[in-house]
């Protein structure tokens, strides 16, 4: 036996042992996700100082050492934590959906930052859903540690190696698009910076699989709706529709995606979208909750038409 064969033989085995301990507990997916709803915390990620996620109303996660979470990368996140494969369709992936909204229609697919797991990932979500009113679902960035994490990030800044995460929201948001359907992104922290380059790579495949002019690809993404919160990213593709959202005293963005408010010469090298509306706020300090998606960051969204419109 491979040791590739090996590799799908445990990731099989991982999800049929889920799927048992879900039937042996009498727990289904839409329950997992209510259950969820009642375990509201803030979601930090390794970005954040330690007092900040000490602090965090009902605790955080703290990523362990090595690669137990790998074994998602790249992985589809739906309702209760259920993982499927990248290549699932996203009609078929249960989301995430508002606690007061059932029913809601909207999808949003999500990526998260670092040192952040499956379920931290989960509980992120449903306070997306929560918050925005529409369906999550999302593309897991997985966690190795804090330095193995960092490294990734810096890689994706250069757009070198190979990144599941990456991969994984390209091959959807190119299959959607090559379907005719618009799709909704989301991206956190590093989760920003894994969108935009897959985003990149998606320009690319047009332009080059497709035979696609500048202006027609970028009239293509045109159908990507994209927010960052606190992203790490300096550069995005014209074409899709940017809302981005940063907090002048958070050094995650402001140091590696689209900088504080007013010119500063690192603004030569950044470039958020055409189009983009980049709103700033400033809140709370780099050490008591700044990088915080839900303490902070999602306090200060506005619906997307209403943002793209400079109404904050």
């Amino acid at each position: 036996m491979t040791s590739i064969q090996r590799g799908r033989n445990s990731i099989a085995q991982t999800s049929r042992n889920t799927a048992d301990r879900a039937r042996e507990s009498g727990s289904t997916a839409p329950q997992a996700a209510r259950n969820t709803v009642a375990q509201r915390s803030a979601v930090v990620d390794g970005f954040d100082s330690r007092s900040a996620q000490t602090a965090a109303v009902g605790g955080v996660f703290n990523a362990p050492a090595g690669s137990k979470d790998k074994v998602f990368d790249g992985k589809l996140v739906g309702a209760g934590g259920q993982t499927f494969e990248p290549n699932t369709p996203l009609n078929q992936v249960p989301a995430f959906v508002p606690a007061n909204n059932p029913n809601a229609q909207k999808t949003v697919v999500y990526v998260n930052g670092i040192t952040t797991d499956k379920n931290g990932q989960a509980r992120e979500l449903q306070a997306l859903a929560n918050s925005t009113g529409m369906r999550t679902i999302g593309v897991h960035n997985a966690t190795s540690g804090m330095v193995a994490d960092v490294i990734q990030a810096a890689k994706d800044k250069l757009n070198k190696g190979k990144n599941p995460a990456v991969d994984s929201l390209s091959d959807i948001v190119y299959g959607e698009l090559k379907a005719g359907r618009d799709i909704h992104l989301m991206g956190y922290s590093h989760g920003g910076l894994i969108t935009s380059r897959a985003l990149k790579d998606v320009a690319n495949r047009l332009r080059i699989e497709d035979g696609m002019s500048k202006a027609q690809v970028e009239q293509t993404l045109s159908r990507v709706n994209v927010e960052t919160f606190g992203a790490a990213a300096a550069t995005y593709p014209d074409g899709p529709n940017y809302v981005h959202y940063v907090n002048n005293k958070d050094p995650v963005p402001v140091l590696f995606g689209q900088g504080s408010k007013g010119w500063t010469p690192g603004d030569l090298f950044r470039d958020a979208g055409k189009g983009a509306q980049v709103h700033h706020f400033s809140e709370k300090g780099m050490f008591s909750g700044a990088h915080s998606l839900t303490e902070t960051y999602l306090n200060h969204r506005a619906p997307f038409e209403e943002a793209r419109a400079g109404n904050f």
